[in-house]
């Protein structure tokens, strides 16, 4: 019924488009390259991102390249045999580093049985002319897609203006974008997180991941919620916010995440988000009772 869902979601997921584009259901393998950060190790700031947790675990670190590959592979193919498979650099930013070493990281991956590409999760400041070239070089040997964390456009407008040149530089390269936002920010409304969408339909990106804001500990989110807590949406509040959202989403964007996998262990609040198949449900069920769909207000507006 949908016109970019082969399950008769609303929206445009992920899994139509990889079908669509490799005929063959698609895997991505996360993994840690043992990266860093500029808001880490001191060139922007200590510690990371208020809501950042340095990376993923400690037993990802103790393991090669291959060995994560191999291990997080066959969990992969067991649930879904015959699956092509995309190596997703996920930890931290990955592409802080020199071009030799990115080469050997990246291409290690694409070296592996039925790797048909590379998603690369980096920051907007951390890629500078000679990472940027060899982007180009990788994307036009195999299927490329940089992931960058936007979060919110409600910020100074000096970085906005980076993040969103750096979108340019990109696509002016052919590379595709998906963008990173959060919903539930500190003393955000959902105006305002709907104007982040709104914003992202005039910048040329070809996915996105939208999340709910998690509090984790060990991060400096954490502190502050402790001395001054702020409130934190229901879950009835954040499907309410995604569906909005999706309506003013231009339909062409692939709908990458809708909701975020914190640890269980690690995660303070909100507990509603560990149970992802019911916020899931909990969209589809919404967008079915307004009768909408990915896109609707946008098209709407462009036909008064």
């Amino acid at each position: 019924m949908f016109k970019y869902s082969n399950t008769n979601k609303r929206y445009y997921t992920l899994d139509y488009y990889y079908k669509t584009k490799f005929n063959s259901k698609v895997a991505k393998i996360n993994l840690d390259g043992n990266f860093t950060c500029p808001n880490i190790d001191g060139k922007v700031g200590f510690g990371g991102c208020i809501y950042c947790l340095n990376g993923s675990s400690d037993s990802n670190k103790k393991k090669t390249l291959l060995e994560q590959f191999e291990e997080k592979k066959q969990i992969m193919l067991h649930k879904w045999p015959n699956s092509k498979l995309i190596g997703y650099f996920q930890a931290n930013t990955n592409t802080y580093d020199k071009v030799e070493v990115l080469k050997e990281k990246y291409e290690l991956i694409l070296k592996q049985k039925d790797v048909i590409g590379l998603s690369i999760a980096t920051r907007a400041d951390a890629i500078d002319d000679d990472v940027l070239n060899y982007l180009e070089e990788l994307n036009k040997k195999t299927y490329l897609t940089i992931e960058l964390g936007l979060q919110t456009i409600h910020e100074k407008t000096s970085i906005l203006i980076n993040r969103c040149h750096t979108i340019q530089k990109l696509r002016k390269r052919n590379i595709d974008v998906v963008v990173h936002i959060i919903n539930g920010l500190p003393y955000e409304t959902k105006e305002m997180m709907i104007d982040t969408i709104r914003y992202l339909n005039k910048l040329d990106i070809q996915g996105i991941k939208i999340h709910m804001l998690s509090i984790v500990k060990g991060t400096k989110l954490e502190s502050m919620y402790k001395t001054k807590p702020f409130k934190i949406l229901s879950n009835e509040e954040y499907i309410d916010i995604v569906c909005d959202q999706l309506e003013y989403l231009n339909e062409n964007i692939v709908i990458h995440r809708l909701t975020g996998d914190p640890l269980k262990e690690q995660l303070i609040a909100p507990k509603w988000i560990l149970n992802k198949i019911d916020i899931l449900n909990g969209i589809d069920k919404e967008l079915k009772i307004r009768n909408t769909y990915q896109g609707i207000k946008k098209i709407e507006n462009e036909q008064r």
